[in-house]
């Protein structure tokens, strides 16, 4: 019997995309199986409900699991003796000292920390260069979550191409299954009495939210007096101004939310005239994907995995160009017809994203490297 283990550590902190793919992820691939046993390191069982902002674990068993964490990265040893010696492959997420006697894996999931450091705070860009160095450089086979991700593996970490294969993300059920009574409900539970654009996502520098702001700003005011900009997610390491500028601003219509439960996210998307993401770089890109699965209209940024996950069912902008973003924005609010050819479009490409296919990839993946 294959037996994989995996570095589940996201679980146990505040997290965002990497904590959604490894609760779908992981989940998905018990299901898929085959036979295969899937476990989930540091021995941890079947998570609870997705919760972002907190572990899925009880406190005590968290901070003993971290300090476990803590202390083989910071003395290098070989973990062998703490784990089975029938595991097959190994993928790494956070563990800088895996087992010897298990073939290494991990996935790429973006080269934020290289291409725009200045987005991320100094502890995150040495903590991702030390991983590249310690277990990407030596994995047996990686896993990139776009096409685009795996090129700039290849261009900027030196790695082999043939050792990376591409498997995108899924998108939940949820997504796909929501209903005009579940956006009811929603705007209702949120106060939301006006039609509005919508951004979902942690609030960091990448994300560009300043620029979504000054955008949406400038608008005419017959559409900013119809129209409110609702900004869903938990604070990041965003900028103190930024910040001041969600929570007192300077424009009447803009309204932040914070952190929206996973369960909301669905009808707070569907409720959506159009989704407004103009992110500087992505790895994938979950909100997109998830956004066009709910029905709503994307406008999203031409760089990076987005063009890739977008598909051609998105209004493709510069996001570093506030003129661009906000004719996009001023394009899909006065126009009903094009609304209507964008949610057609980012239906039928959201199909292409789901757990059920990304993990059965995922486990001819690992019978491979196996």
């Amino acid at each position: 019997m294959l037996q994989i283990t995996i570095d589940a550590v996201p679980l146990l902190v505040r997290s965002a995309g990497v904590k959604n793919y490894l609760y779908y992820w992981t989940g998905h691939l018990r299901q898929e199986s085959r036979g295969a046993e899937i476990r989930l390191f540091p021995f941890l069982g079947e998570p609870r409900e997705l919760d972002h902002e907190g572990s899925m674990v009880d406190p005590w068993s968290t901070r003993a699991r971290l300090a476990l964490i803590y202390l083989l990265n910071r003395f290098p040893n070989d973990i062998s003796g703490w784990m089975d010696s029938d595991v097959n492959v190994f993928h790494s997420c956070k563990l800088l000292n895996p087992p010897r006697h298990a073939r290494l894996t991990a996935t790429i999931h973006d080269l934020t920390c290289w291409l725009l450091p200045e987005t991320h705070s100094p502890a995150n860009v040495a903590a991702d260069k030390r991983f590249a160095e310690r277990i990407l450089q030596r994995a047996d086979a990686l896993i990139a979550v776009s096409e685009a991700t795996r090129l700039d593996a290849v261009r900027i970490l030196k790695l082999v191409p043939e050792k990376i294969r591409v498997i995108h993300h899924g998108v939940a059920d949820l997504f796909f299954r929501v209903t005009p009574e579940d956006a009811a409900a929603v705007r209702s539970r949120y106060g939301l009495d006006r039609p509005y654009l919508l951004f979902v996502g942690t609030i960091e520098p990448r994300k560009n939210i300043d620029l979504l702001l000054q955008a949406y700003g400038g608008l005419g005011a017959s559409l900013r007096d119809e129209f409110d900009l609702i900004l869903a997610g938990p604070p990041g390491w965003a900028q103190d101004e930024t910040m001041a500028r969600l929570r007192q601003p300077s424009s009447p219509g803009i309204r932040y939310l914070g952190y929206v439960a996973e369960g909301d996210l669905p009808g707070l998307f569907a409720g959506a005239t159009a989704f407004v993401y103009p992110s500087l770089y992505e790895g994938f890109g979950f909100p997109v994907a998830q956004a066009m699965a709910a029905g709503t209209p994307v406008i999203t940024s031409a760089v990076s995995a987005l063009p890739e996950i977008a598909g051609g069912a998105a209004l493709l902008i510069d996001p570093r160009s506030e003129e661009a973003l906000r004719g996009a924005i001023e394009r899909i609010l006065t126009s009903p017809s094009e609304r209507a050819r964008l949610i057609g479009l980012g239906r039928e490409n959201a199909r292409r994203f789901s757990w059920v296919e990304c993990a059965r990839q995922s486990l001819r993946f690992f019978e491979d490297v196996a």
